[in-house]
């Protein structure tokens, strides 16, 4: 006995309502971008020293606000930036999500810093 397939039979194509590719994408982004926002902040052996001999504690709300601020200074090319708040000055590396160098507030005032060219202020 032979089945007769017809044409029709062996190949049909699946469509997806546009709706549907249009979320896929939208999806995408959406993980692109939630990516981009829990980058970690990596803090050189050299900062962690600093932050542990001066005492300095960052909260963890601070540092998803610093997270958040590198990301906009890496956006419109910023590389090294100064990041100033209330009680800590940070160096920062905007590219690489890292915490080059800190220093406490009262510190940070009769110093120059070079080779920055961005800063960002935060007021936490």
């Amino acid at each position: 006995m032979s089945e007769r397939i017809h044409a029709h039979q062996l190949y049909q194509p699946m469509l997806y309502p546009k709706h549907r590719q249009q979320k896929n994408v939208d999806q995408s982004f959406q993980s692109v971008f939630h990516k981009e926002l829990n980058n970690q902040i990596t803090v050189s052996k050299h900062a962690q020293k600093r932050l542990q001999d001066r005492n300095i504690t960052i909260s963890e709300t601070s540092w998803n606000k610093i997270s958040e601020k590198m990301i906009e200074a890496r956006q419109k090319g910023i590389n090294d930036s100064l990041v100033i708040m209330k009680n800590v000055t940070l160096v920062v590396n905007a590219p690489n999500q890292t915490v080059i160098t800190a220093l406490d507030r009262n510190e940070s005032t009769s110093q120059i810093f070079t080779n920055i060219n961005g800063a960002i202020v935060i007021d936490e």
